[in-house]
């Protein structure tokens, strides 16, 4: 799972983007404000802020340099580019690896002490 964090005034933002299943979602003050499902380099969220104000997300994969940068605009103004490497990819993909063989194991052992 990646996640951008960012304070936009008052609202606190935070895009999720699971590297597993594709599923992407944007919260506003811990409110899910929009979901999608995205296989591709790139994706658009367009949300609405507590203000009333236009707010745009741009996520981006560059699979080049391995750099996943998420870009935020306010009235289409960009406000900032926050950006993951290949390193933060890889902790979250072992993240999910080793919680997938923890589940595995115990419905194993359960299985095997019934």
């Amino acid at each position: 799972m990646i996640k951008f964090s960012y304070h936009l005034n008052q609202d606190n933002i935070e895009l999720q983007a699971s590297n597993w299943c594709g599923l992407e979602r944007v919260f506003i003050n811990g409110k899910v404000v929009s979901r999608k499902f995205n296989f591709g380099l790139q994706s658009m969220h367009d949300v609405l802020l507590d203000n009333g104000k236009k707010c745009r997300f741009q996520l981006i994969a560059d699979p080049q340099t391995s750099l996943i940068s998420c870009r935020i605009y306010k009235q289409n103004q960009l406000v900032t580019i926050l950006k993951q490497g290949k390193k933060q990819l890889q902790k979250s993909q072992f993240m999910i690896e080793s919680g997938f063989v923890i589940v595995c194991v115990g419905m194993l052992s359960m299985y095997l002490l019934s």
